[in-house]
């Protein structure tokens, strides 16, 4: 039995168990770091093998911990470990090694993970594209000489190769869902306010960017999303969730989706991308769903301009304390801090007035719909050494992040939304679609991917290299 392959869910009930012991486990898992990491780079930060397997012991030696009891995870490095060194891809933070863990990783460590180094992302998490000067670049496990996709590409490449089973990511303008289409596996991003960020500064303005899972298969994202989510008392946001695990197949008949597909041609969309969404329509179909085209129902336009806004304000928040030391940072961080610093609180004001518009006019959406499609990138992976597209079909993108616009209407109102793989197409790269759904449809969303992927169990064609 190869221990990488197999799901998070079994792995765990195995564990709990005691029919395999975490110290197998975890020297399967290295032995699987060791063989692949070096080609596509993955893995950061990874901890000292002699403590790992020390730590993986001591489980076996105790009680069952929690949940994850025994299971390697590599964190985002966007996250702090206790004890390992933490730099979101900036050069700033090369070699930053904090005293204590993120509410996540707390909560993750709790339930019984080991936390065994980082996965990599772009400097600070910007751009759908996982290369920073810290670590380099990760490369896509089916070409490697095409990106992973990003800001959780380090992690959905461990997902993809067998490094990890489970994951954590972060997603504001499609970190978790434009890496999982690139790799081949599921990310959901949850209703905002399921899984709180850290209680530190604000607590109230910034609501775009989440945590959230990545895993093989809905049934192990559920594993995860029920570890972190739920209130902290620090903060005021954050909503009481019922539990949604175990995820269960849902029984599609008459299931009603909407499919919104380049936005009336508002999104520019390389060939091929839609056509491969639509076949995933098509699995939705034979399982008694019903699929309908929906005419875009609010302007793609006004969604951008309140976007920018908002992000730019929010990103600027975080990046404010390095502003002394902009020349340090790459250049969209810089363009971000610019940006953000310049906008006035009215400006802010009418990008939310924006944001509110639409967040009524989906409501009515979903009075039509259960769930909503569109797919989860507008561009196939494009090579490794480009830093982000600057044309689709024949469109200029006007900034560094335009060719995510179709990520755009789910997190400026934070709906929740399952990235799925959608297959594969003509150069054998991956690409995937987004369901989402009304706030707190969660539950809902992961049980309908379940029957897609009982249908299709996409993530289980493996990467050349394995």
């Amino acid at each position: 039995m190869d221990l990488t392959r197999i799901s998070a869910t079994d792995l765990l009930k195995q564990l709990a168990n005691r029919n395999v012991s975490a110290a197998e486990v975890m020297r399967s898992t290295l032995d699987r770091i060791a063989k692949v990491n070096g080609e596509v780079n993955a893995i950061v930060a990874l901890r000292d093998t002699d403590e790992l397997m020390a730590e993986a012991k001591a489980r076996d030696n105790g009680p069952v911990t929690g949940p994850l009891h025994g299971l390697p995870i590599a964190v985002k490095d966007l996250v702090n470990v206790a004890g390992v060194v933490s730099s979101q891809g900036s050069p700033v933070f090369k070699g930053v090694v904090p005293d204590s863990d993120d509410l996540i990783a707390a909560r993750m460590r709790a339930a019984g993970a080991i936390l065994i180094g980082k996965t990599n992302t772009p400097e600070f998490g910007l751009g759908s594209h996982t290369f920073n000067p810290v670590y380099g670049a990760t490369r896509n496990p089916y070409d490697a000489d095409h990106t992973c996709g990003g800001s959780s590409g380090g992690a959905a490449v461990a997902l993809a190769t067998g490094m990890v089973t489970l994951a954590d990511g972060s997603d504001m303008m499609g970190s978790l869902r434009n890496p999982a289409a690139w790799n081949n596996v599921y990310g959901f991003r949850p209703s905002w306010g399921r899984v709180p960020s850290d209680p530190v500064g604000d607590s109230f303005l910034h609501q775009l960017s989440t945590l959230g899972p990545m895993a093989r298969s809905p049934e192990d994202l559920g594993v995860l999303l029920d570890v972190i989510s739920g209130p902290d008392p620090r903060l005021p946001l954050v909503s009481e969730s019922a539990s949604v695990s175990p995820v269960n197949t849902a029984d599609l008949q008459g299931l009603r989706i909407g499919w919104l597909g380049d936005w009336g041609g508002t999104f520019p969309i390389e060939p091929g991308i839609l056509d491969l969404c639509k076949d995933a329509m098509n699995v939705f179909e034979t399982l008694g769903a019903q699929v309908e085209a929906v005419a875009p129902p609010f302007d793609a336009e006004q969604l951008w301009s309140s976007w920018i806004t908002l992000r730019s304000f929010s990103v600027a928040a975080g990046l404010e304390p390095l502003a002394s030391k902009k020349d340090h940072l790459k250049d969209t961080a810089q363009w971000e801090l610019d940006r953000g610093l310049a906008v006035s609180a009215m400006e802010v004001h009418h990008a939310s007035v924006i944001r509110s518009e639409w967040f009524r006019c989906a409501a009515n959406l979903f009075d039509q719909f259960d769930a909503l499609v569109l797919p989860s990138a507008q561009v196939w992976p494009f090579a490794i050494d480009l830093p982000y597209p600057t044309q689709i079909a024949g469109r200029t993108m006007d900034t560094y992040h335009r060719w995510m616009h179709v990520t755009v209407p789910v997190s400026l109102i934070g709906l929740p939304c399952l990235a799925a793989p959608a297959g594969f197409g003509a150069q054998g790269l991956p690409m995937g679609f987004q369901l989402f759904g009304p706030r707190g449809s969660d539950q809902k969303l992961l049980s309908v991917g379940a029957a897609y992927h009982a249908e299709t169990n996409w993530p289980n064609k493996r990467p050349a290299m394995s």
